[in-house]
């Protein structure tokens, strides 16, 4: 879904209350405690997380998950058993409801991620 806000604010304000929000929230949680030198703006109608106009992460609430854009999945080592559980593609995360964060790698996928850009490494699709 996408939601015209102009900043994070008005974004998490516009999200409905439900599962989709929790997710959200959490994930965001996770990059903030990792990586508070991060900002948060708005960019293609979804939140975003870097520093300086580079990017790391992006977060949206959709329909039937909540998705995490990061650069190609496969430059993260051992991506695929941190984010055994979710669907995911190239460079997208598939949070759905029914699954237990919490239980996964994601938050070791998050700090990975951001231990990369720190080091200078591309993080970009």
């Amino acid at each position: 879904m996408q939601y015209d806000a102009k900043n994070s604010e008005e974004y998490l304000e516009l999200l409905e209350d439900d599962w989709r929000k929790e997710k959200l929230l959490a994930v965001r949680q996770m990059i903030f405690a990792y990586a508070p030198e991060f900002d948060e703006v708005i960019r293609y109608k979804m939140l975003n997380y870097g520093k300086d106009d580079t990017y790391v992460f992006a977060l949206n609430a959709q329909k039937h998950y909540v998705s995490l854009y990061v650069g190609t999945i496969d430059k993260v080592e051992n991506a695929e058993t941190l984010l055994v559980g979710y669907n995911y593609g190239k460079g997208c995360i598939r949070i759905k409801k029914t699954i237990k964060m919490e239980d996964t790698g994601l938050e070791q996928f998050i700090h990975k991620t951001v231990d990369m850009w720190r080091a200078g490494e591309n993080t970009d699709c």
